[in-house]
């Protein structure tokens, strides 16, 4: 208590509350840690599950989310012992250190083991694929591939069925009821051997290579003649256009059943599985203890500010995994690319670690922090709790009223009536001594009028804490959502911009990259905002901006062509606006659930904000999976704009985790409020 009395009377509690942004960035050290992991694994291991395994949309979401169904469980109970953790470690360097350097030496210790793990699998089923993909230009291969494709299409009465997309064929004119559009589709064929240079992805002028009986490279139209030369160029991009993802889906089945479907395969996958729930079970040891570490120094008017500078840190440690993936990936891609990058991400881990080390004194940081907000009076309340309150004090202040009237009243009657009514040594007289007693009462009951900690239950001691749960239970639902809609999409960007867009994984990687670094620079604005106009009309602002560009994905124009620049361009456009409006999102409603946090209860309050989103995110791979199967990819962004949608409803409803606003006082005022902290 003396350090917070002496901290605070350092404090000029009459100049305006501000974050100090310099101590904000040293505590983001421990998500940027978090996020190189993350944005590694959300992007890589797809990959990785789609190129040693083959396996389908659904069952890679599976995979995909059992990490976050062992999340669900063990966040909270890490962010919870963290909260309750006492010992030597704790007194020396606060709650949540300990948790962040012991969980981060441990996962960059094992991740590499998780690619390595899937080696030789992926070895295998990089010689199938390039088996099948040696005969996309022979007849009988193609010609019963693509008659299997596009009958099954129209005898399963879909229109876009996962290996004949017959929507674009009607879009690009071709009749798809006669015989002209299936004649059409199963006389395409790719030649592997035509090589272009110049252009950029389907724009600028392009020149067409073949080589000749020696091997060497020449102008096609030189070894072929033009004629033929024509009919091979335009069939290599009507297989782009039409043919392409189809194949690609087929070919994976086909790993699947030959090389995932044998004992060896089995076995392999098993151990896969194994190695990263080691890793996962690392990661969650502290993630939740490093999240609770921002609230932790952070008063909480100040939370959206820190949130924002936090995410921003995140942000970096994802730009540095992005470089590492881009790096390794975009040159081509193989199966040692995995092991790669891990490793390089695990280095870069443990960088960071060595960064939080230097930077932060967790116990320092949160004396002052303590310091501050008895400075400025700021407590477990948020708005509404204070205007509720107020409410509150102001009837039993009438009520309080009327019973001093009352005495007043009787008071006047005793002293015309009983002049003994005051002994003679100053006591009350039996006459008074009763009204004396009522009015005590009444005035110690005006008084008493205190704010209870919120206690999340069934049972309600006050209409107020009944209203704060709701709106905790509404601001989880709303988060459980808005997740369900974000991660069914960002577990699926790898495969999807490589099977439906037809990227590699290193052009891929770019899209992905250049949409979250631009998108990241709405952090600081976007927490700003949240001060100006408050946490939940932000949040609302940012789920309409989401939705409105899921929607735009899914329009025809942002599909696979031979000209690859402008579905690339419109995804990336489209896709760096859905970053905007669930940036807003992410930024608000992590503080919106600690608002509702008594401070020593702040990491278990965390735990209940990944509780929502990762149990979102450990079913809603599987359910988009089983969408892109059995509907189409495209149909991805349509789902999860639905899911944002009934986020913004959820929201609406929600009445408190707005932070309270201060008021400005005077320096006496402010004076006061630190001395009766301090008393």
């Amino acid at each position: 208590m003396e350090v917070q009395s002496n901290a605070a009377r350092t404090i000029d509690a009459t100049q305006p509350l501000k974050l100090d942004y310099k101590k904000t960035f040293k505590v983001g050290f421990a998500f940027a840690i978090i996020m190189i992991f993350w944005q590694a694994y959300d992007f890589v291991v797809p990959l990785l599950l789609e190129n040693a395994y083959g396996l389908s949309n659904a069952l890679r979401g599976v995979i995909m989310g059992l990490d976050n169904l062992l999340s669900l469980f063990l966040l909270p109970l890490f962010g919870r012992i963290s909260d309750k953790s006492k010992g030597r470690l704790v007194k020396k360097f606060g709650r949540r250190t300990p948790f962040i350097v012991i969980g981060t030496v441990i996962a960059a210790a094992l991740m590499i083991l998780v690619p390595v793990s899937a080696l030789n699998q992926a070895k295998r089923s990089d010689a199938i694929r390039a088996d099948y993909e040696a005969q996309l230009n022979d007849d009988a291969f193609m010609g019963a591939r693509l008659s299997e494709f596009y009958d099954n299409a129209v005898k399963n009465g879909k229109s876009d069925y996962k290996y004949c997309d017959l929507d674009y064929l009607a879009i690009n004119k071709y009749d798809v009821k006669g015989g002209t559009a299936r004649d059409f589709f199963t006389s395409i064929r790719y030649d592997a051997k035509v090589k272009t240079s110049g252009g950029f992805m389907g724009i600028g002028s392009v020149s067409y290579l073949y080589p000749d009986a020696n091997g060497e490279l020449k102008d096609i139209n030189e070894i072929l003649g033009e004629t033929e030369a024509a009919r091979i160029i335009q069939s290599n991009n009507d297989y782009k256009k039409y043919v392409e993802s189809g194949m690609k889906t087929w070919i994976s089945e086909q790993v699947n059943i030959k090389v995932t479907g044998t004992a060896e395969g089995r076995g392999s996958l098993a151990l896969y599985m194994v190695m990263l729930l080691v890793v996962l079970i690392a990661m969650a040891t502290f993630r939740s203890p490093a999240v609770a570490l921002m609230p932790d120094v952070t008063p909480k008017p100040l939370r959206s500010q820190a949130n924002a500078i936090i995410n921003l840190c995140g942000g970096v440690g994802g730009a540095v995994a992005f470089l590492v993936y881009t790096a390794v990936l975009l040159p081509g891609d193989n199966v040692n690319n995995y092991v790669i990058i891990f490793g390089a991400c695990a280095a870069a881990m443990l960088l960071g670690l060595a960064g939080f080390l230097a930077l932060v004194r967790e116990k320092k940081f949160t004396e002052e922090c303590e310091a501050v907000c008895a400075a400025y009076g700021i407590t477990d309340e948020d708005e509404e709790d204070n205007a509720a309150k107020v409410g509150e004090v102001s009837a039993d202040a009438a009520a309080t009223d009327a019973v001093i009237a009352d005495a007043t009243a009787t008071n006047a009657a005793v002293n015309a009536n009983a002049i003994d009514a005051v002994s003679a040594d100053g006591t009350a007289g039996a006459e008074i001594q009763p009204v004396i007693a009522d009015v005590n009462a009444a005035a110690d009951g005006a008084e008493a009028v205190e704010v209870k900690k919120p206690k999340f239950g069934f049972k309600y001691k006050t209409k107020t804490e009944k209203a704060r749960f709701l709106s905790f239970f509404l601001i989880l639902a709303s988060i459980f959502m808005w997740f369900m809609g974000y991660n069914a999409v960002s577990s699926s960007l790898s495969i999807y911009t490589t099977k439906a867009l037809n990227l590699s994984a290193g052009v891929a990687s770019v899209i992905s990259g250049v949409s979250m670094g631009i998108s990241a620079l709405a952090f600081i604005p976007v927490g700003i905002l949240a001060v100006k106009i408050g946490r939940k009309k932000s949040v609302m602002i940012g789920f309409a901006l989401a939705i409105l560009s899921f929607v735009l994905l899914y329009v025809p124009i942002v599909r696979a062509n031979d000209k690859a620049i402008i579905p690339s361009v419109l995804f990336s456009v489209f896709y760096l606006f859905a970053g905007f409006g669930l940036i807003i999102a992410n930024v608000n409603t992590l503080p919106m659930v600690v608002e509702l946090a008594p401070a020593e209860d702040v990491g278990k309050y965390t735990g209940y904000y990944y509780t929502a989103t990762m149990s979102a995110q450990a079913i809603t791979p599987f359910i988009a999976g089983l969408i892109m199967d059995y509907i189409n990819m495209y149909t991805l962004f349509l789902y999860s704009a639905v899911c944002i949608a009934i986020a913004i409803a959820l929201m609406f409803f929600v009445r408190h985790g707005d932070s309270k606003q201060l008021a400005t006082l005077s320096k006496e005022e402010r004076k006061k409020i630190v001395l009766d902290a301090m008393d």
